[in-house]
């Protein structure tokens, strides 16, 4: 009975070890999983963080391309408006000079 005593003991000793080790098997996962969580909180809060700089930037963004579309739109009216001045310009020295012209083949300028 004693041998059967130790046999019994050696099995018990051996089924403490390996609850031991499936408890430090536990706590090391416990410590895994704290730091997964950790480390997921603190991506979630930087995700956060960068969407709320994303929303400034396409909000500013979108501001400063309105912005110069409307400079687009009135340059382009300011040019054509300095091209019709040009051209304005140019039939008005035309026809000066075609006045001018004239005024040279009148009698009254030729003999001064």
């Amino acid at each position: 009975m004693t041998q059967q005593g130790a046999v019994l003991q050696g099995y018990n000793n051996e089924l403490v070890k390996c609850i031991e080790d499936l408890c430090m098997q536990k706590e090391e996962l416990n410590k895994q999983i704290q730091q997964a969580e950790e480390e997921k909180n603190k991506l979630q809060h930087e995700i956060q963080v960068l969407s709320e700089q994303l929303e400034c930037v396409c909000e500013n963004l979108a501001q400063k391309v309105a912005s110069r579309n409307e400079l687009d739109k009135i340059l382009a009216e300011t040019e054509a408006a300095y091209m019709k001045i040009l051209d304005s310009s140019r039939t008005l020295l035309n026809v000066l000079k075609k006045e001018v012209g004239n005024l040279k083949h009148t009698p009254e300028l030729k003999s001064n």
